[in-house]
């Protein structure tokens, strides 16, 4: 499968492989595997972490269980090793090649077996090594994506909200007679809130703003004196 339209995803990063695995490895497979990250903007570090995979892409970690050739004799090891780094990560992948209907049949009684809850991690069988590690690497890329989507909307959510929030600051604002929006921007950059502004003294004001004596003096007042509304609008 050709990945290479990830090589432009602003999202590629980082991956971490085991150098107990990668010595387990055949030299050709790390070589595919290297060139492959090469290939998709991703920079290899071998360290001696617990899974056999760590990548790091968006800001969001994702740890791999490996398995290259089910072996059904390994079965409790991997099984075993699997419920120690659940609890360790939060996005664990289990990838398991199974290349012989018999291995295939093999996996899933150990499946069963060890009664291992749906999703908790998601097992992802393949027919050999190199789409296994192809699949890791489309799965790391899509959580990637997941994980900056959804910054992108918290952004993007926070900055309506700073709109909504400003919107109401000048409508309240600009209520105050002979008040106009530079007046209010003003405040706002040299005071604070409408709380804040309601607390100022006209003083304060006069020092922070360039707002004149009887426009300081009318804030003070729409905030502190119930009559306010009985003065002459400010021209």
């Amino acid at each position: 499968m050709n990945l290479a339209d990830l090589a432009s995803a602003p999202g590629s990063g980082v991956c971490m492989m085991n150098t107990s695995w990668r010595d387990e490895q055949h030299p050709s497979f790390i070589h595919f595997i290297s060139s492959f990250l090469s290939a998709n903007s991703y920079r290899l570090n071998f360290l001696p972490i617990a899974p056999d995979f760590i990548f790091n892409n968006g800001g969001l970690s994702v740890a791999f269980i490996f398995v290259t050739n089910w072996n059904c004799d390994h079965a409790s090891a991997v099984f075993g090793r699997m419920e120690k780094l659940r609890r360790q990560f939060g996005h664990l992948y289990v990838v398991v090649s199974v290349p012989t209907m018999e291995q295939n049949d093999s996996f899933n009684r150990s499946y069963f077996k060890y009664a291992v809850e749906l999703g908790a991690p998601t097992f992802v069988p393949v027919r050999d090594p190199e789409m296994g590690f192809e699949k890791i690497v489309k799965i790391a890329h899509a959580r990637g994506v997941c994980k900056r989507q959804d910054a992108v909307s918290m952004m993007k959510l926070e900055r309506e909200q700073a709109v909504q929030r400003m919107d109401c600051f000048l409508k309240v604002v600009t209520s105050i007679p002979g008040i106009d929006n530079h007046d209010a921007n003003a405040l706002a950059q040299a005071i604070g809130s409408v709380e804040d502004i309601a607390k100022a003294s006209k003083g304060f004001i006069l020092e922070s703003t360039d707002l004149s004596m009887d426009k300081a003096e009318m804030i003070v007042r729409f905030f502190r004196d119930p009559n306010y509304y009985l003065s002459p609008k400010i021209n």
